[in-house]
């Protein structure tokens, strides 16, 4: 079975972290199966790991050393049909997928232990030994293998059961929602060898070797994370599934009603995040060279320097829960841009930890595979590093800290990016301009026209239209120098209606 990982970025260890990576010079089948056991438990929810038979670790760098030793080509059948056995010493059965690879000259097995949905799993201490041997639980310390006792065995047993959203299957997902372009593009991207056999296997023989596939193989289900990489319209799954992005060229406090909104950026989470790093590269980020007197070097700094601003918007899509019907929110400000996404960090995390916007490492992973994926495409890091490399690209551009903020509830995260001192004042977006009155405001204006006393709730049930954009547009419609609807009645019984402003433009409208 072809892995679609490239093996040379396995051997640098590059794109995956070296805690998720295990070199093994020779076939040694009950260490081996002591370590697929502890990636299959994935105690950490960092996504399993890889196994390369064949290879020695330099003492130095902790990478392969090269030439590889290799495994003897007349080994590999045998060591593989000896797996199949030793497969069925796991309990729950757990299947490692295995391919073989050719470097150097050579043949190493590669070994990839994704984790396992019906964590925890025990093995028998001794594969190679009678059934007599003990079963015992594993699970990764570091680059170690130890064996699960005491109080790591009770966290074992209660965080397995926490399937994160993306690794679990949908029933609404259809393999025909899968778009084999978007599959082939990701695969050349990444050098993997399934590319080689792409054209001859079928979407189903694709989506079971890339282990985007669960269940029995009568009633096999998509998971999540497939239509969030590989769909066209992850939306029709995932409802709000798109970034908002929202300019304020005056700030939202000093004129709320001047403010534009770009049109709504859809579509799978690589191509989201491409297009709103496009949009504020092109028609916000600004540089500035100064030259000063007493040195023969300039000086060039940034608004908002893009690495920051990457990282953010990469954060924010990657984090965020797909379950929440709201949409990742971008505003910019003349001071600053917020980006604002749900639900917020997991308490994992310390609030001390979140007020002092350093480091936020969790241990519980909402959408690992995709954070995967992410960091294939050299879109993530995913390793706890997003908030320090924006801070460090701030500190290196003379800009402020970034600031962040949650609730007790921990039900959003929002982070602010100052702009540069300097650059503050009204902002001129591209070619831009504001309308008065969107899409958005005419769509709920004609909504509580045919409905008076209307509530919120009928209107986001009636319209598509987000939460965030609906209260945005509320207090548009109803603030001077508008003031196009109002609220009438209580709370209980009561409802937005047209005031006579609000009729006579509607009418033009209709006209």
């Amino acid at each position: 079975m072809a892995i679609p990982v490239n093996i040379e970025d396995l051997l640098h260890k590059r794109k995956i972290e070296s805690t998720r990576i295990e070199f093994k010079k020779g076939w040694n089948p009950d260490k081996i199966y002591r370590t697929i056991c502890a990636f299959a438990n994935d105690i950490d929810n960092l996504g399993g790991g890889y196994i390369v038979v064949g290879v020695e670790e330099e003492d130095n760098t902790g990478i392969a050393k090269r030439p590889v030793t290799g495994v003897p080509v007349e080994e590999l059948d045998k060591i593989q049909r000896e797996m199949i056995g030793y497969n069925n010493k796991i309990d729950p059965y757990y299947m490692p997928r295995v391919d073989v690879q050719e470097v150097d000259d050579k043949y190493v097995l590669l070994i990839w232990v994704p984790a396992g949905v019906n964590r925890p799993y025990n093995v028998r201490e001794r594969v190679t030994a009678s059934n007599q041997s003990p079963c015992k639980w594993y699970v990764r310390n570091g680059t170690n293998t130890i064996e699960a006792k005491g109080e790591v065995l009770d966290e074992l047993r209660e965080l397995a059961s926490r399937l994160p959203f993306d690794e679990r299957g949908n029933e609404n997902i259809e393999q025909t929602d899968i778009s084999r372009a978007l599959v082939l593009d990701y695969l050349q991207t990444v050098n993997s060898r399934l590319v080689a056999d792409f054209e001859k296997l079928s979407m189903s023989e694709i989506l079971s070797q890339m282990d985007l596939l669960v269940g029995p193989t009568e009633c096999q289900l998509v998971k999540n994370v497939a239509a969030m990489m590989f769909s066209k319209n992850p939306a029709k799954f995932f409802p709000t599934t798109q970034v908002d992005i929202v300019i304020f060229p005056e700030g939202c406090i000093k004129n709320p009603n001047n403010m534009i909104e770009v049109p709504k950026i859809v579509g799978p989470v690589p191509e989201m995040i491409k297009q709103a790093l496009d949009y504020i590269k092109t028609n916000v980020i600004k540089k500035r060279i100064i030259k000063p007197k007493d040195k023969a070097e300039s000086i060039t700094y940034f608004n908002y320097p893009y690495q920051a601003i990457e990282e953010a918007v990469v954060n924010a899509l990657y984090h965020r829960d797909y379950q929440e019907r709201e949409p990742v929110e971008i505003t910019i400000e003349p001071d600053k841009i917020s980006i604002l996404s749900y639900t917020g960090p997991d308490r994992s995390i310390s609030l001390d930890a979140i007020q002092k916007a350093e480091r936020l490492k969790s241990r519980r992973y909402r959408n690992r595979r995709l954070g995967d994926y992410l960091k294939e495409l050299q879109l993530s890091e995913g390793r706890g590093t997003g908030i320090p490399t924006i801070q460090d690209e701030l500190r290196r551009n003379g800009s402020a800290p970034a600031v962040i903020e949650t609730n007790e509830e921990r039900s959003y995260f929002l982070i602010e990016i100052p702009c540069h001192e300097g650059f503050e004042g009204s902002l001129t977006i591209g070619e831009a301009k504001n309308e008065a009155i969107n899409d958005n405001a005419q769509t709920v204006l004609l909504a509580i026209s045919k409905s008076p006393l209307i509530k919120r709730k009928s209107l986001l049930e009636n319209i598509e239209i987000s939460k965030a954009t609906l209260e945005r547009t509320i207090k548009q419609l109803s603030s001077e120098p508008l003031a196009l609807i109002e609220y009438q009645g209580s709370l209980k019984t009561g409802g937005y209606v047209l005031t006579e402003k609000g009729q006579a433009f509607v009418k033009s409208l209709e006209e």
